[in-house]
């Protein structure tokens, strides 16, 4: 048989064979581009709960079972969405980073350089840049996202933490645990523009009253501080009282407000106890019984469960908002510090 005879058979064959490859070639683009398409979503139902000492973000569901471990930096402490919810950004305080972990493949992809122990951090309006108390530095420190780069860093009292950044971006509240005072920062300027006396050792914020207030945890003083954000003036301070509890283990820490603006949640840390607070009068309407050193604190977007990490019982209770008790306390790793909900 000569060259010329199986030329004609070759040519059929590919002739055959084209109708029937592009069809599959298709479906294997589209089953590709739908797995890339499901990689890239953010998942839903998740519990995010940074642990300090195991080095890891632990996944549950937002019913509080256990789904998946993300190991990251050293010591992760805060922790904070990106506008899309795609990712997570985490402060590390041993590592001196800011770890940033993929949502939807449940891995850190990145970290970003930081000061000496960074603690707390909050973002820039537009999310390019992030904002950082740096302990041992006795600085508030501001990073490009992008470049990961630090771009400046304004001077505070001792021991920053606390911080929160105002919706137009111009101005940003720290607290001073050493100080004892909120600074308030022109971030345009650069510099503390006025500092505010609250209680003893301030640690962090939460806006109310659609942002004319500021509310501020007193550690050390078993209080709230509530300036107004117009004025800078301290208009009442909150005290906590819990039965059979000395003033000195009353160690308020975290706070959240709940999606309608009426109550604020606040963790009283070695009280074992959280706090419901009425916004408008200020009373304190129960506390309620959960682990040891109640700190972190989180709300469900519906309102309806709040999550508190308790760092010395090494566990996570889920309070049932419109009952007011506590529902489930689940496992979270070694010292759990901060929690965050995608629903």
């Amino acid at each position: 048989m000569t060259l010329s005879t199986l030329q004609p058979h070759k040519t059929t064959r590919q002739r055959l064979g084209l109708p029937l490859m592009r069809p599959l070639m298709l479906l294997g683009i589209l089953a590709l581009s739908a797995h890339l398409a499901m990689a890239q979503t953010p998942p839903s139902n998740r519990v995010y709960v940074s642990s300090e000492k195991d080095n890891r973000i632990y996944v549950f569901n937002t019913q509080g079972a256990r789904q998946s471990a993300i190991e990251v930096c050293q010591r992760p402490r805060h922790m904070g969405f990106n506008a899309g919810g795609s990712q997570i950004y985490v402060v590390c305080g041993d590592s001196n980073q800011l770890g940033l972990v993929d949502t939807a493949s449940g891995k850190m992809t990145g970290t970003v350089p930081l000061g000496d122990s960074p603690e707390i951090f909050d973002l820039s309006p537009d999310g390019k840049t992030v904002y950082v108390s740096i302990e041992d530095e006795n600085t508030m420190a501001a990073y490009d996202l992008q470049s990961k780069t630090k771009l400046f860093d304004v001077k505070t009292g001792g021991e920053p933490e606390g911080i929160l950044v105002m919706p137009d971006g111009k101005q940003a509240y720290v607290t001073s645990e050493g100080a004892n005072v909120v600074h308030l920062i022109d971030l345009t300027q650069r510099k503390v523009v006025k500092n505010i006396r609250v209680g003893n050792r301030p640690r962090r914020f939460a806006l109310a009253a659609g942002g004319k207030e500021l509310w501020v945890t007193n550690e050390l003083g078993a209080s709230v501080s509530v300036l107004s954000t117009e004025d800078q003036s301290v208009k009442h301070t909150l005290k906590f009282k819990v039965q059979g509890m000395r003033a000195n283990d009353i160690t308020p820490v975290g706070m959240t407000l709940s999606p309608d603006g009426k109550t604020m949640w606040v963790g009283l840390g070695r009280a074992n106890h959280v706090a419901e607070v009425d916004v408008a009068t200020r009373e304190v309407r129960k506390n309620i019984l959960v682990g040891k050193r109640a700190w972190g604190l989180t709300m469900h977007p519906d309102g309806k469960t709040l999550y508190v990490a308790n760092g010395m019982s090494d566990d996570m209770t889920l309070i049932d908002t419109a009952a007011g008790k506590a529902v489930r306390t689940v496992a979270v790793g070694r010292v759990p510090h901060s929690v965050l909900v995608q629903p």
